[in-house]
């Protein structure tokens, strides 16, 4: 059986976050109706699409799931009978009053189906470049998030940082068969240049999979800059397509049968040596929700 059963046809939502969180609904509304009436899918928000991407920020803007966006995306999902990766957004835990930057996944039913908590906090410090210290503010998840897209497959979901660490992708590719992993990130000016494609190509020709990359748009009077660029990779590490700078949809068919036709060719699937060294997936048990 092959691991995408059809072919589907993906939009990447690239689109800049401002101080009003009901002007960023809106907007992403507006995109959200434009890429399922030209026949997506399957659309994906960036990382924090509903707030400024800030530490300052992250307090004021975080709300408890189910919450007025969790509300906002099902409600989306449905009336466009689509499935919907809602970038991220800040949630408070109301259990603990924690915050996490969390992103959320809908069927074309509106049905809540996956919960991923940023696992990898962004913690970097480049002197004269670019110093960020999320886990100032906030706690990092605890799994390896797949979830079904029927009729399609499953699907692994992880958030922007978390990419740099093959084994989320590793464990959901080799455990559970995606055919893609999905990463609302925000990387900016400094590290996009550097590593942005190049993470993502790496992690479709280490499982042979397809590998999708959502970015906000770049606004350079925002206190952080995105880099843009948002992009599809096939499991061939070679780009279906990638957006600019600026505010866009960019499309993308998935094909079925690329997958197996990439691993036939070179079928490092079944020649990993686990006798020489451990089969890292066997030892984590991925969850949805």
């Amino acid at each position: 059986m092959p691991l995408l059963d059809r072919s589907l046809k993906v939009a990447l939502v690239q689109l800049a976050a401002g101080a009003d969180k009901v002007r960023n609904l809106t907007r992403a509304k507006e995109h959200v109706l434009e890429a399922a009436s030209n026949g997506a899918q399957l659309v994906v928000l960036p990382e924090c699409f509903n707030s400024p991407y800030s530490v300052a920020a992250f307090p004021e803007y975080a709300e408890p799931i189910p919450g007025q966006t969790t509300t906002f995306l099902s409600a989306l999902a449905k009336d466009n009978s689509i499935y919907l990766i809602g970038g991220s957004i800040p949630e408070r835990d109301e259990s603990d009053g924690r915050l996490y930057n969390t992103s959320l996944s809908f069927s074309p039913t509106g049905e809540l189906i996956a919960k991923h908590r940023k696992t990898h906090l962004f913690d970097i410090d480049i002197p004269g470049k670019i110093r960020f210290k999320e886990s100032d503010v906030l706690t990092g998840g605890s799994k390896v998030t797949v979830f079904d897209l029927p009729p399609y497959g499953k699907v692994g979901l992880a958030i922007c940082y978390d990419i740099r660490f093959p084994e989320l992708a590793s464990i959901a590719a080799r455990k559970d068969g995606v055919f893609a992993m999905i990463y609302p990130g925000a990387f900016n000016t400094t590290t996009g240049p550097m590593h942005w494609d190049l993470l993502g190509r790496a992690r479709a020709i280490d499982n042979q999979i397809f590998v999708l990359l959502c970015s906000p748009a770049r606004d350079m009077t925002a206190g952080y800059h995105a880099y843009g660029h948002s992009v599809v990779i096939d499991p061939n590490a070679s780009i279906l397509a990638e957006a600019g700078e600026g505010e866009e949809i960019v499309y993308a068919e998935l094909e079925a049968g690329k997958i197996e036709e990439f691993r036939a060719g070179i079928p490092v699937t079944t020649q990993r040596r686990h006798d020489v060294y451990p089969d890292l997936s066997a030892m984590v048990e991925p969850s949805a929700l």
